[in-house]
């Protein structure tokens, strides 16, 4: 039985603030990063912080966590409330196996466990069972043992494997030093730790920048059902979607609060700033023609009373204030490609070895010009070893040949890395520019938001934003047919990644893009590499088809180890727990699925209704005069409901496909 000091502990946490933030200033040399901000995170709130590169997200991550002082204002995080923070960068450790360093997630576990073992052995050797200081070991251990239990003390194993495996790490590698790994993978232990930790608040800054794909989908079922609450950073549109339900915009110093995801708030701030803009020209005409009545008579005897009026009535009006709109954004174009021929790229029995680690064995695949594909897949699985073998960076075994006048501008994935950091940015610039182009440097740095003073900054003072835009600015050099692009998305906001897609789209020649960001790849690539167990398969369709195809796949290979586990003997309980889960996660698909039937089926209803209320409108001629609108109004309810239907019906066909699955 639970102490009562732990259930009033808990029932108190459903009814506090999280994080309470009251008129909070932050300044920088004179620069004003916020003024004046008030915010509350609640018990299980799902904030997604938006906005430019620069306009404070991550100080604000910061204030939460104490690193940052503010200028002014106040910060409350109640004392019993606890806080994960995972910043963009971090310092990783690497003294222990992958394993042993998740397990310091559960330090505070750990040491109940201790304390139960030392009270155990005191009880062992005392007899005095009516003493009270037998009564308050027992009772001590009981208290130690209640929040051992609360705190999930007796699957510690169970849950860090989950969550590595969830994350993307294999069973071989638990037991391998973390200095082994990547930066990426470091960072994806230092998230299990976090994760394990189960904060009342998670703070994550651009947590999917080293994820896959796979591990984001894993990430968002994380997240969806986790306890507490959670703000994040991400310019990741899907996965802010998917996971939050409350959007806070930080612009020019303010946070402008919208209790809605990520894609239906830049519909109401579109919204919201139509509507200011036409109250503030109404008011403006209001104060105009008041202003221009009090100066024309304001020396007539006849008229003093109104003028006086007028003046009073001109105090009082409230002035609207139009929010200031940050329109700066990067102004993409890439050079017309010139036509290369009809075979861009084509491999055969390619295979990649890094001393006895093999990468990838016997890749055959042909590109022909003007295709658009991803290449997607685990990270360590070759995507971009592949990638910087086609541009010439890597030795291989096999035959890759690159087609006719094939020219190919390369984005690497740690391009901003490889920049001299002691160069301006012109500098960068002007160093690789010939011909003509030189004579456009500040142009095209101005297209990625390099003006004015910008141009003599140092690289190593640049935001990652801005290196990565830097980056990007060398292939407008140049006229390329062939672009490899390895994630040329992370540190860039939701502007520059939509103005990057619309390039690209618009972009003659062929395009092979590594990226994990679902919404960017939709409806810009035709076909999909997967990168999976040292080959590679070909998908065609978009990245959504791929998803969909992927999903069922999952789930009938897991059907598949269901019935081989169950034909197993002396497997039975493995295989009936492996059953149990499997069920268990198709449950959990289908409920999803549903929701989303019925979210399109309350949307069909809604706008069947309207349609018939300006129908009825429509057969009235009086009425219909009133409103010459309507007309116009009616084909576009028309042309929604055509694509709702269409979004229902590719819904209900994925919701059928896995009740197949469980029946």
């Amino acid at each position: 039985m639970k102490s009562i000091y732990l259930i009033i502990l808990s029932l108190r946490k459903l009814f506090i603030n999280m994080i309470s933030v009251d008129r909070l200033t932050v300044e920088f040399g004179g620069f004003q990063l916020f003024n004046d901000v008030s915010f509350l995170i609640n018990q299980k709130d799902r904030i997604g912080l938006v906005g430019k590169n620069g306009a404070g997200k991550s100080t604000l991550l910061k204030v939460f966590m104490g690193i940052q002082v503010p200028t002014k204002g106040t910060v409350t995080v109640p004392s019993d409330i606890s806080l994960g923070y995972l910043p963009q960068n971090m310092v990783c450790k690497d003294s222990r196996t992958v394993f042993e360093e998740s397990r310091e997630a559960f330090s505070d576990i750990l040491q109940l466990d201790e304390k139960i073992k030392k009270i155990n052995i005191k009880l062992a050797d005392r007899t005095d069972y009516e003493s009270p200081a037998y009564s308050k070991l027992i009772h001590d251990l009981s208290e130690a043992s209640d929040r051992y239990q609360l705190l999930g003390g007796g699957s510690i194993e169970a849950s860090i494997e989950q969550t590595l495996l969830g994350l993307g790490f294999k069973t071989a590698d638990f037991n391998r030093q973390t200095v082994e790994f990547s930066d990426g993978w470091r960072m994806r232990i230092e998230l299990a730790k976090i994760l394990l930790q189960k904060p009342n608040v998670l703070l994550l800054d651009e947590p999917t920048n080293h994820l896959d794909i796979e591990a984001i989908q894993w990430f968002e079922d994380f997240l969806i059902d986790y306890p507490g609450a959670v703000v994040l950073i991400s310019h990741d549109r899907a996965f802010l979607d998917n996971i939050t339900g409350r959007t806070a915009e930080i612009s020019l110093g303010k946070i402008y609060d919208y209790n809605v995801p990520y894609s239906k708030y830049e519909v109401l701030r579109k919204e919201r700033r139509e509507q200011q803009l036409a109250a503030y020209r109404n008011q403006r005409k209001l104060i105009e023609e008041t202003e221009e009545f009090i100066e024309r008579f304001r020396y007539k005897a006849t008229k003093a009373v109104q003028v006086q009026s007028r003046i009073k009535q001109l105090a009082k009006i409230d002035r609207i204030e139009v929010d200031e709109q940050d329109t700066a954004a990067i102004n993409i174009k890439f050079p017309p490609a010139p036509r290369s021929g009809d075979l861009v790229v084509r491999t055969k029995n390619v295979s990649k070895n890094y001393d006895d680690l093999l990468v990838f064995k016997d890749i055959e695949l042909t590109i022909t010009r003007g295709e658009k594909i991803a290449f997607v897949g685990r990270n360590g699985e070759g995507k971009t070893t592949l990638s910087r073998i086609i541009v010439g960076d890597l030795d291989y075994n096999g035959e890759l040949k690159i087609g006719h006048n094939v020219a190919i501008g390369y984005f690497a994935q740690n391009q901003d890395e490889l920049l001299e950091e002691n160069k301006t940015v012109f500098q960068t610039i002007d160093d690789i520019a010939v011909g003509d182009v030189r004579t456009k440097i500040r142009d095209i740095l101005g297209a990625f938001l390099f003006g004015g003073e910008d141009i003599d900054k140092k690289v190593k003072v640049l935001s990652g934003g801005e290196r990565s835009r830097l980056a990007m600015t060398k292939l407008l050099l140049k006229p390329y047919n062939l672009l490899v692009l390895d994630e040329p998305t992370n540190h860039l906001d939701m502007r520059s990644k939509d103005i990057l897609k619309k390039a690209l789209k618009d972009f003659e020649g062929t395009l092979i893009i590594v990226s994990h960001d679902r919404e960017f790849l939709d409806d810009l690539v035709e076909k999909t590499y997967e990168f999976r167990d040292k080959k590679i398969r070909e998908h065609i369709g978009g990245i959504y088809d791929f998803l969909r195809k992927r999903k069922l796949e999952n789930l009938k290979e897991l059907e598949r180890r269901e019935k081989q586990a169950s034909k197993s003997k002396g497997n039975k309980i493995s295989g009936n727990k492996q059953s149990y889960l499997e069920r268990k996660e198709l449950e959990k698909q289908i409920r999803k699925v549903e929701n989303k039937v019925k979210d399109s089926e309350s949307k069909i209803e809604n706008i069947e209704t309207e349609m018939e209320q300006i129908s009825e409108v429509l057969s009235d001629p009086e009425k219909m005069n009133n409103n010459p609108s309507l007309f116009s109004k009616y084909d576009e309810l028309k042309k929604q409901l055509e694509s709702e239907m269409k979004i229902w019906e590719n819904i209900h066909e994925s919701l059928e496909d896995l009740k197949q699955q469980r029946n």
